[in-house]
């Protein structure tokens, strides 16, 4: 088991405070918008990992920094070599099934454009975005990349087979009020309100008991647990294989 005192400063990325059994995650790069790239990509499995192993977590609010949640690469993407990309399918595999396996319920408070792995918020079992916030898949078919890490399941999952296709396939950009329209979000509100409306619904999850907490979580995340396990490491490998093509753009 871990406890907060161990991975309370272990992430570069990451940013954890805990008030009565809810803990807030804040994802950041140098105290800014987090800016996509190797930390993250290496952090967040991790990360998931220390927050699903503390019994003191109760309740998870999950959000960004400042004006973008997450909207910028932060460093080149070079070339992909056999090599390198199994430690991104490696790290890619840990990274979702690693957020499903936290057994609490889980809220995003999406604070700005999520364009770069919007699929981990979306994730969460209550998803709230501010009036600013817009989802989109930037980095994988719009960016020469087949979408295997994960987006593949979870887009059609939460559009329906067509409309996730359709998102993936042409680089579509949702404005919270269309993603509120189509499901993905839950409440759409002014920025200065996201985060106390997070904090007031995971109050409320928290007056359950730890037993109804944990467990309502399980049921509510088996067939998302089962699609990422029956199809997230087959979709990295495909990713992976187009990635390493030279004559890709």
């Amino acid at each position: 088991m871990a406890n907060l005192e161990e991975y309370q400063n272990k992430y570069e990325t990451v940013k954890f405070e805990r008030s009565n059994g809810i803990l807030q995650i804040t994802f950041h790069t140098n105290g800014g918008s987090l800016d996509w790239g190797g930390p993250a990509h290496r952090e967040f499995g991790h990360a998931f990992a220390d927050i699903g192993s503390d019994p003191e977590n109760r309740v998870v609010i999950l959000t960004g920094t400042g004006d973008n949640y997450c909207a910028e690469f932060g460093g080149p993407r070079p070339q992909r070599t056999p090599k390198l990309w199994d430690t991104i399918y490696w790290e890619g595999k840990r990274l979702l099934i690693n957020l499903l396996e936290i057994d609490v319920p889980i809220i995003a408070a999406v604070n700005g454009p999520a364009l770069i792995h919007a699929e981990i918020p979306v994730l969460s079992d209550i998803v709230l975005a501010s009036e600013t916030a817009t989802f989109q898949d930037a980095p994988h078919f719009a960016g020469n990349l087949v979408p295997g890490d994960g987006v593949h399941i979870v887009w059609p999952l939460l559009l329906g087979q067509n409309r996730g296709r359709y998102f993936l396939l042409t680089g579509q950009t949702l404005s919270a009020q269309e993603a509120l329209e189509l499901g993905v979000v839950s409440e759409v509100l002014p920025k200065e309100k996201l985060l106390p409306r997070a904090w007031q619904l995971a109050e409320q999850l928290a007056q359950q008991t730890d037993l109804i907490l944990r467990y309502t979580r399980i049921a509510l995340t088996l067939q998302l647990k089962r699609q990422m396990h029956d199809m997230l490491g087959y979709g990295l490998a495909l990713e992976g294989l187009a990635a390493s093509d030279p004559k890709r753009g």
